[in-house]
């Protein structure tokens, strides 16, 4: 298995996040590791893009409390580059989803110049 995955991001709300592009065998998928300290339950969404548009997204439903989690999407075939493919996590806070802040956006791909 082979994981991209981009920094450790921390929100000054106490939201905490990596995401990642996984492959193997054939088959890609995006993943994130999260910890929520807010105290509040979220409403993260993970993303999953792909070569030609394609994308695959889903609604995480982590918990209201400060244990560390993952979400992942489904697999989908691999095609393209084995770097076609790139990640983003988005951690919106409560409330309804029209007004709900962005507390944090945590991507697959590091900050150019950053290294791995």
């Amino acid at each position: 298995m082979a994981a991209r995955c981009g920094p450790e991001l921390v929100a000054p709300e106490g939201v905490e996040a990596q995401t990642c592009v996984m492959t193997e065998g054939g088959e890609t998928w995006a993943r994130t590791y999260y910890r929520n300290a807010t105290g509040e339950v979220l409403r993260p969404v993970l993303t999953l893009l792909g070569p030609g548009g394609r994308t695959v997204e889903l609604h995480c439903a982590p918990a209201a409390h400060d244990e560390p989690g993952t979400c992942e999407t489904p697999r989908v075939p691999s095609s393209g580059a084995p770097r076609s493919a790139t990640a983003v996590a988005e951690f919106g806070g409560a409330g309804p989803v029209d007004e709900a802040p962005l507390l944090l956006r945590a991507g697959s791909e590091r900050a150019p110049g950053a290294g791995d």
